[in-house]
């Protein structure tokens, strides 16, 4: 009997011991599976943490090889003889690199600019077919209406738009010459990148974009301003301001409601911010607010195409700051966002001006709690569940009059 019962002892401690290996696997499982999530949520809030470091030494390199590959004449563009023979266009610094994109200031003939590219070297990009192609290995006699239609399809596929003719001439530098294959490579490098595109479609139609000043090869030039900052007390420098904080924060306030304006009303198709931060603003001089980084923005039928996904959940059509809705009968996203620019600039910029801490003893009591309240309706409207989360109709007007008022109520003071 003591041998069977010792034998039924072991079994019952083998039992546990299994019942414990379980457990512990299990609690690995669920250990190892929040890290994963940890570590996806801190990729989604700040996609800059596996970014290679920029540096002087590598940037100076990615110039050099564009430049040697200009005097190879596989690239052109208009900044290359500055950058590359003359001298005039110098590099000073490095700002950025972020998941392949390359961005650095530079000095141009003494005018601050920032140098920008999605990629770090020109054979990273995709090579148009027409440099492959037998037939018209010269180039020179291609019909320009079928160089055209390239150009279109290129600025189709990359934001969805389909231009005519006539609104390609930002983009269509008339490609003959000598360096016509490099000509027609660079410009394809450039027709690659969503940012250099837009903005140069954008190009002396909106205030509150920077114009392309220029370009070599991949790599494009826009003027230097000084991004905003979580770390700055306003959001952004107001180094050369004259005016108090309040006043200053009110005049950009009514810049970014112009800007939500101008983005959803004065083009052909609505333009969706998808990534609002102080990081991707800039303020000029009279307070004029600048989106610098555009890289995520995009006219409707490219937000559409981009929120139109298979879902199980509203979680699942969340496209950054641009928010679509599951419908759980064909677990398909709405193409049509639920959100708007107005109420993520008013969650992400909005809540952090016209808080208690920033609020000014020259504006009245009762106009800083109709502020705060009214950008806490435009940044949370709280609809019930299951309905589109969208801002009160009415919340821009009355955002714009309140601001209006303060100014006025500081001007009075002033007096």
């Amino acid at each position: 009997m003591a041998p069977a019962a010792g034998k039924r002892g072991r079994l019952r401690r083998c039992g546990r011991r299994r019942r414990c290996g379980r457990g512990t696997l299990i609690a690995c499982a669920a250990w190892t599976a929040g890290w994963v999530l940890a570590a996806a949520l801190l990729l989604r809030a700040h996609p800059g943490v596996l970014s290679e470091r920029c540096t002087d030494e590598k940037s100076r390199r990615i110039l050099a090889a564009l430049c040697r590959d200009y005097q190879g004449g596989v690239l052109v563009g208009d900044l290359c003889q500055d950058l590359c023979v003359a001298g005039r266009l110098l590099y000073r610094r490095c700002l950025y690199y972020e998941r392949g994109k390359k961005v650095l200031q530079a000095d141009w003939r003494g005018r601050p600019v920032v140098l920008k590219s999605k990629e770090e070297a020109f054979s990273s990009f995709r090579r148009p077919g027409l440099l492959e192609d037998q037939a018209w290995k010269g180039g020179q006699d291609f019909p320009e209406a079928e160089l055209l239609l390239l150009v279109a399809g290129e600025v189709k596929n990359t934001l969805g738009l389909e231009l005519s003719h006539g609104g390609l001439g930002l983009l269509w530098p008339r490609l003959r010459g000598p360096r016509w294959r490099g000509q027609l490579a660079s410009l394809w490098s450039l027709l690659q990148q969503e940012e250099f595109v837009l903005l140069s479609l954008l190009q002396d139609l909106s205030r509150h974009a920077p114009p392309v000043l220029g370009s070599c090869g991949h790599f494009y030039a826009v003027e230097y301003l000084a991004a905003g900052s979580p770390h700055h007390t306003a959001l952004f420098p107001l180094g050369g301001a004259s005016r108090g904080l309040a006043r200053a924060i009110s005049d950009m306030a009514l810049s970014f409601l112009d800007l939500v304006s101008h983005f959803d009303n004065d083009f052909s198709h609505r333009l969706h911010l998808c990534d609002v931060k102080p990081e991707n603003f800039a303020i000029r001089r009279d307070f004029t607010v600048v989106a610098i980084d555009v890289d995520m923005a995009f006219f409707e039928p490219k937000m559409r195409e981009i929120l139109e996904q298979n879902c199980t959940g509203d979680e699942d059509c969340n496209f950054f700051d641009c928010f679509s809705k599951c419908d759980l009968r064909v677990n398909k996203c709405g193409a049509e966002r639920v959100n708007s620019n107005l109420q993520v600039i008013c969650d992400k910029i909005f809540r952090h001006w016209f808080s208690s801490t920033l609020g000014s003893s020259a504006i009245s009591l009762e106009l800083r709690l109709q502020l705060q309240e009214t950008v806490q309706d435009c940044a949370d409207p709280g609809h019930p569940a299951g309905l589109p989360q969208r801002a009160p109709p009415n919340v821009f007007r009355k955002l714009q009059r309140l601001l209006q008022a303060t100014l006025r109520e500081l001007q009075e003071v002033d007096n």
